[in-house]
């Protein structure tokens, strides 16, 4: 069993930016599929950001030239770093990371801006 480790969230004004982590135990070997989801009130979990093991990034249209994913191969980590932040951007980010074709979650980060 994969065990994610997430952190990085909190509270944060208007504007502001917040960098989360997920870090994925053992070997980078069969780590494919990196990516942060999310998920607000009463609305389903959505893809915010992902990054492939070739490095190749996709982002939903609502973040994109404010959020930025990034992988560290090495330390088997993935990253998202909010920038811009708006109130709409409240909810819980899950990490997700796919090894071997199989998915992993972390337990989800609380990210809370606030007006």
């Amino acid at each position: 069993q994969v065990q994610l480790v997430e952190s990085g969230g909190g509270l944060v004004q208007v504007g502001g930016s917040l960098r989360l982590s997920c870090t994925a135990p053992g070997s980078s070997v069969g780590v494919n599929f990196m990516g942060w989801y999310r998920q607000a009130p009463g609305k389903q979990r959505e893809l915010v950001a992902s990054i492939a093991s070739g490095g190749s990034t996709n982002y939903v249209d609502s973040v994109k030239g404010r959020f930025t994913i990034s992988r560290d191969n090495a330390k088997n980590t993935v990253y998202l770093q909010m920038n811009s932040l708006k109130p709409e951007d409240t909810a819980v980010y899950y990490c997700k990371v796919t090894k071997f074709a199989r998915a992993y979650w972390g337990q989800g980060t609380q990210v809370t801006v606030s007006s």
